[in-house]
């Protein structure tokens, strides 16, 4: 990113991001390609594994390491299948009519929500399975999600995918997208590594570890569904919608995925509001 800073600072025209040296991979060996969108999800899964093994031993944790080994391997599952059926439901319908396309992962497209639907009912399964609570559980993923979301944005912009919409008035870090015509664009990419993922981090990390919002059943994950939800919503002003979805968005008014964010922020406040006016678990108390 210093070169992006370098050359905003420099040269007051759109940025070209062929300019700024980025690849899509770190390394290729013949036909392979260690790819970074591909090491993004490595590195939130890992980063997310290793952080909720600290959170656990926090006094109240509602789940044990075995749970958590659990997790680390249901969730991932879930956040690759749901991710990919939910872009083919909701971004790439043809997909579904070539299933061997659908299994082609290393070509792209992933949905959030599709992969958040995976992971709740991952979550579901070993809380059941366990004798956990169901809702602390989410709990404590919900602050350790926003690391998956950063790295993701970022591996998107370093890919020089999903770029924003043409910028209507002079800004200095309007770039040009290979693929994405001769106008300088929003970097919303970068928009939503910021909101969605860097902001929305430090907010779930303050909480868990500065107050005392885990003894409040769904609290957590109620203001990671609202925040998260509102920082998608007002990001996909900035973003282009799928060229697929383009039309849908022109006739609705609202982007895919805004449409997709209002029930998370509508379930969010109720849960906020439901574990607000509920009394908190005892201190030292199992739940």
């Amino acid at each position: 990113m210093l070169s992006l800073a370098l050359a905003v600072a420099a040269n007051p025209e759109p940025i070209h991001w062929i300019d700024l040296g980025l690849k899509p991979y770190l390394f290729e060996l013949g036909s392979f390609q260690l790819r970074w969108y591909s090491l993004a999800y490595l590195a939130g899964i890992l980063l997310g594994y290793w952080h909720l093994g600290k959170m656990i031993k926090a006094p109240g944790a509602p789940m044990a390491q075995r749970h958590l080994d659990d997790l680390f391997f249901y969730c991932t599952l879930g956040i690759i299948l749901g991710g990919r059926l939910g872009y083919a439901t909701f971004y790439s319908p043809e997909l579904w009519s070539n299933p061997l396309e659908l299994l082609k992962l290393w070509n792209g497209g992933m949905s959030f929500h599709g992969g958040l639907v995976g992971t709740v009912v991952a979550m579901g399964w070993v809380a059941w399975r366990g004798g956990l609570s169901f809702l602390r559980v989410i709990d404590y993923v919900a602050v350790v999600v926003p690391f998956g979301m950063l790295f993701g944005r970022l591996a998107n912009f370093i890919n020089g995918e999903l770029w924003g919409r043409v910028a209507e008035s002079p800004i200095a870090w309007a770039m040009i997208f290979p693929g994405a015509g001769p106008y300088a664009r929003h970097p919303s990419q970068l928009y939503q590594a910021g909101l969605e993922g860097l902001l929305m981090m430090l907010v779930m990390l303050w909480l868990f570890w500065r107050t005392k919002a885990r003894w409040r059943p769904g609290l957590l994950g109620a203001t990671f569904a609202t925040g998260l939800g509102l920082a998608r919503f007002v990001a996909e002003y900035f973003r282009e919608p799928d060229a697929q979805l383009s039309e849908f968005a022109v006739r609705t008014g609202l982007s895919m995925g805004q449409w997709l964010t209002i029930p998370l922020v509508v379930v969010g406040v109720v849960f906020l509001v439901r574990a607000l006016v509920r009394p908190p678990l005892g201190v030292g108390k199992q739940g």
